[in-house]
């Protein structure tokens, strides 16, 4: 296990577990928005969406322990289990926006690596590594696509998904940035990825269990 660690951040100025303290404390975004995500699920029969819940939940805790104890270890902690809410939710909007099957949900989850990969290539070459962001882009231009492909059939869920396209496009925009406004803002801005990010991931959660049919929803 590799305790080396690692200082990708404006706030981070020293060893210590509390190094980072907004970033960490922000990571209780990420559990609030998990706990009112299940709340407002309620009795409903929703396995996928609570999945999505329990996920994100399972966020705020890794990226809690990458921002404290800040080692590579944690930074898996913090990396996977984004990564399987990305591919979670692949599969299962593919299943419900586009009534796909079980089969062509799966290959959605594996085109998945070579749409992020194509994108990363073609957007870095111009960019850069955008202080680390460059790996999230092809999220906010996948969701706009689902939004563009349903819009006729389900209008209020395009608008929901663009909405969360632009949560994070915004969020996006304060990770990229964190590192550039440390001379003036010495807390920097990561901080508010987290806040946004949370508010996003939240809200595209209930963006796919709206679109569920009249009748299931009732249950």
């Amino acid at each position: 296990m590799d305790w080396t660690q690692v200082d990708n951040y404006c706030e981070r100025l020293g060893p210590g577990f509390w190094a980072e303290p907004l970033n960490a404390a922000t990571n209780a975004a990420f559990v609030i928005a998990a706990l009112v995500v299940w709340a407002i699920l309620g009795g409903k029969r929703d396995p996928g969406a609570r999945v999505l819940a329990a996920i994100l939940f399972a966020i705020g805790v890794g990226s809690f322990l990458f921002h404290t104890y800040a080692t590579r270890w944690a930074g898996l902690a913090d990396v996977l289990p984004i990564l399987l809410f990305i591919l979670a939710y692949v599969y299962l909007a593919t299943r419900r926006f586009l009534g796909a099957g079980v089969i062509l949900s799966g290959a959605a989850v594996l085109l998945f690596f070579p749409f992020s990969w194509a994108v990363t290539q073609g957007i870095g070459s111009i960019t850069g590594p955008l202080n680390g962001s460059l790996s999230y882009l092809p999220v906010p231009i996948l969701i706009l696509v689902y939004a563009a492909v349903v819009w006729r059939a389900a209008p209020l869920t395009a608008r929901g998904l663009a909405i969360g396209a632009g949560i994070l496009i915004l969020s996006l925009f304060f990770r990229t940035v964190d590192a550039a406004v440390c001379g003036v803002l010495p807390i920097g801005t990561h901080f508010l990825w987290h806040s946004l990010n949370a508010l996003m991931l939240g809200w595209m959660i209930l963006v796919l269990h709206t679109h569920l049919p009249a009748e299931r929803r009732a249950g």
